[in-house]
């Protein structure tokens, strides 16, 4: 699956967060094996993040993907980073469950740029600033202000 929501929780020990759909079909694998992976995908494996948020079956979904197993949870091969969790706290989160998880084993993969999920769609990481497109308080200063009294 494609998480859309992925965070550091704690440092010790060390736990992230991520959030599964209350009806994917990957909590119940997570569920019975107690455990699962995060793999940080690079902006160029865009069409990954979609085959994993597909409604493919979860057994089909690593069919083409080269990936290896370690302590029974796939990284994917080619992800800018990868974490094994030991799952620790299933809770209810509206229409998610929340997941905490241990890391019990880290690595780095690749220098690339990470690709992110906002406003409805991936976005590559860029190192350059981000340039607005009008100065910082120029749409506020435009906006009609009815005089004090």
């Amino acid at each position: 699956m494609t998480a859309n929501a992925v965070c550091s929780l704690s440092l010790e020990p060390l736990l992230v967060l991520v959030c599964f759909e209350n009806d994917s079909r990957t909590l119940p694998i997570v569920r019975e094996a107690s455990r699962f992976a995060v793999n940080v995908l690079s902006a160029d494996q865009e069409p990954l993040a979609a085959l994993f948020a597909s409604k493919l079956p979860e057994s089909e979904k690593l069919d083409d993907v080269s990936h290896r197993y370690e302590d029974g949870v796939p990284l994917i091969d080619g992800a800018l980073a990868w974490a094994v969790c030991d799952l620790r706290e299933l809770l209810p989160g509206g229409d998610h469950t929340i997941a905490t998880g241990e890391a019990v084993a880290m690595g780095l993969g690749g220098e690339d740029r990470p690709l992110l999920w906002f406003a409805g769609r991936y976005h590559p990481w860029s190192r350059a600033p981000l340039t607005p497109s009008e100065p910082r308080g120029a749409a506020a200063r435009r906006s009609p202000v009815p005089p004090a009294p």
